[in-house]
């Protein structure tokens, strides 16, 4: 491989039919002179466009048919043009340097064309970063070689994993639960379709590591006791799920307080008082309405129902709880998401959790305008660190992307939905368009601080656990 130029942050390197290079690979451009080096990474193939190669091309199709007899080249000359005509050219995006063996994130400088020289680099020992303390294995690249990273690189950080649906988006997201589980990370999966709750089986059904580990709640099986879900958490459901105007909430807060106070806070008692509260008749009918949207969602009961306290101590033992949602409508989705943020920021701010990893699964479902970007900023603060799955990436606000610090790409073929993602992850349009719209199923190209800002493409490991959530068939061959 020879380089051959540079233009801004892009490098293109001439490449010979006998040397095998692919979109994502790494190429080390390396200026003897100077022992620089450039870390590019192989966006694009192309074949080199040189002058006459086309008409060559069209010339050697009409003879073919035409004339009969024996090649003759004396000099040997037919096989340097054949190597010619299938020579590529490597569209290249510049993603670091080398420096005396240290590594750079920019490069200022030019290295020599006649003297400098290319070759492939396993990108792999570099993101590593030395031997991880709590390593996760990922999958592997092309190439074979293991892509681990450190649980760390998600403590605390915002990550999205997008794709189209059956491309594996869902199977990576259980692989970073469980391993964050098995470190004792405490986490909480919003999980739609049900699709979590056998993670502590294997395949063939028995109990795993993780058996013991995981809660699951099934809402409508596992209620919540009125009392303990708290005026807070009651209050944000009314407002971000239920949309309850501010004049109404305030004369429900007001409701609440009294109840309580007599020692009468109870589903029942909530109904009665809205009847006979002294108020608005339009203010009486939004309670009204609300009021009985919370009875319907068989979410809440008065007595003998889950406190979140339990739940706290199981979290805070380093385990992991799922809420089941499955065959749930959308608005008792809302009014479980809503109840468990509030919950999560009242025990993280009383500190009786020290932080918690959120697993929210097509959070495209029930991702609000306004209460969802308070995951994100106020939350984070707290000790929420939100993973975010989804298949229609623009209903996820472009705030969110800016924050987010890795992003788990797999396949998109829309160009609709590539447009989009290219404009919000944290690397150029021109490579996230190239590299995501090739990739096949179960791989995924990684960006951000997890491989240390190198972009990674590598094929995920399969799980021993009952993943579920495949693909349902009629026809079966």
């Amino acid at each position: 491989m020879r380089f051959y130029k540079k233009e801004g942050n892009t490098a293109h390197v001439i490449a010979f039919p006998d040397e095998e290079v692919e979109r994502g690979d790494y190429l080390l451009i390396e200026d003897r002179a100077s022992r620089r080096g450039l870390i590019a990474q192989v966006i694009d193939v192309q074949f080199v466009n040189l002058p006459g190669v086309l008409e060559d091309l069209l010339r050697d199709t009409m003879t073919e048919a035409s004339i009969e007899g024996e090649d003759e080249d004396p000099f040997g000359v037919s096989s340097q043009v054949a190597c010619l005509k299938d020579a590529r050219l490597l569209v290249c995006k510049i993603r670091g340097a080398i420096d005396g063996g240290e590594l750079l994130a920019h490069a200022p400088w030019l290295p020599s064309r006649i003297g400098s020289s290319v070759r492939k680099l396993s990108i792999e020992d570099l993101i590593r970063d030395g031997s991880p303390k709590r390593p996760i294995r990922l999958g592997r690249t092309k190439s074979g070689r293991e892509v681990v990273i450190d649980a760390k690189g998600l403590d605390g950080k915002l990550n999205i994993i997008m794709g189209r649906k059956g491309t594996g988006k869902s199977h990576f997201s259980k692989l970073l639960l469980l391993n964050l589980t098995r470190y004792g990370a405490p986490c909480l999966v919003l999980d739609i379709n049900g699709e979590y709750v056998n993670l502590g089986k294997d395949w063939d059904g028995r109990p795993n590591e993780f058996s013991d580990r995981i809660m699951v709640l099934r809402p409508g099986i596992h209620k919540f006791d009125i009392k303990g879900v708290g005026l807070k958490a009651m209050m944000d459901i009314l407002l971000h799920a239920l949309d309850l105007p501010p004049t109404s909430a305030k004369v429900f807060a007001n409701m609440w307080k009294e109840l309580a106070l007599r020692n009468a806070l109870s589903l029942s008692s909530i109904g009665t008082a809205i009847q006979c509260w002294s108020c608005h008749e339009s203010v009486r009918e939004a309670l009204a309405s609300r009021y009985h949207a919370l009875v319907e969602s068989d979410v809440f009961e008065d007595e003998g129902g889950m406190d979140f306290g339990e739940v706290a101590k199981w979290l805070q033992g380093g385990n992991s709880v799922v809420v089941n949602m499955r065959n749930k409508s959308s608005l008792v989705r809302r009014i479980l998401v809503e109840l468990f943020l509030g919950k999560l920021t009242e025990l993280l701010s009383n500190h009786a959790l020290r932080a918690i990893f959120l697993f929210a699964e097509e959070a495209h479902l029930y991702l609000g305008n306004t209460y969802w970007d308070d995951v994100v900023t106020r939350m984070r603060h707290l000790g929420i660190f939100a993973t975010f799955i989804t298949n229609q990436p623009e209903t996820i606000r472009e705030g969110i992307y800016r924050q987010a610090d890795n992003i788990f790409l797999f396949n998109f073929a829309n160009d609709h939905d590539l447009d989009f993602v290219s404009k919000t992850a944290k690397l150029d349009a021109e490579s996230v368009k190239l590299l995501v719209s090739g990739l096949p199923e179960r791989h995924c190209l990684s960006i951000g601080e997890a491989v240390r800002n190198f972009p990674l493409i590598f094929e995920v490991d399969r799980l021993s656990a009952d993943t579920l959530g495949q693909t349902r068939y009629f026809f079966n061959d």
